[in-house]
């Protein structure tokens, strides 16, 4: 089968390593989201609707739990 010119092929190893990176993005971005809720004032969880038992909960999950994994 012939290639077509202007398309890349990636191997499988390749995408695994992209998904893997891509996962570890993911995981940092929860650490830091749930470090910053915590990190908010009365005043401002008050505007969100959360209570400082929520910020609580939230920032005690490890950053592996995903809540947008299905």
């Amino acid at each position: 089968m012939k290639r077509q010119a202007g398309y890349a092929t990636v191997a499988p190893q390749q995408l695994a390593a992209l998904a893997g990176i891509s996962r570890l993005r993911r995981w940092y971005e929860l650490y830091q989201q749930r470090h910053l809720l915590a990190q908010l004032g009365d005043a401002a969880l008050k505007d969100l609707g959360l209570t400082r038992a929520d910020t609580y909960a939230e920032s005690a999950r490890p950053f592996w739990d995903d809540p947008l994994r299905k």
